[in-house]
């Protein structure tokens, strides 16, 4: 399976890591500093590090998870952007919703049998 997590792998990293600055300027525009370094991302992320590196059936539980979190994270945070009549933010969490539960569906996929 290396080649199909390989390309699976890489073109979600690729969309996390191109999604880094609209969030940033979101956080920016609401008056905030975006975190800018590991520490701060470590001490504000609900995803935990993973220690030694896991089998492959376990890697993709992992990020199974990271993507089922991030999608918690957005749908908690959705209320408080429609109070607050935020629809950067609101099309900003839905987008990321769409783009995380779409990724944990395909790794989903991957353990079927």
């Amino acid at each position: 399976m290396f080649q199909t997590l390989h390309q699976m792998f890489m073109e979600q990293y690729t969309e996390s890591w191109n999604a880094i600055d609209p969030i940033a300027e979101c956080i920016r525009s609401l008056g905030e500093y975006a975190p800018g370094t590991y520490k701060q991302y470590l001490k504000l992320a609900s995803i935990q590090e993973t220690d030694g590196v896991p089998e492959a059936e376990q890697m993709v539980k992992l990020l199974i998870q990271g993507q089922e979190a991030v999608v918690r994270t957005a749908r908690e945070l959705l209320p408080l952007a429609d109070e607050a009549h935020d629809e950067p933010t609101l099309d900003l969490l839905t987008q990321r919703m769409q783009v995380h539960e779409k990724n944990a569906w395909m790794l989903r996929s991957l353990l079927k049998k």
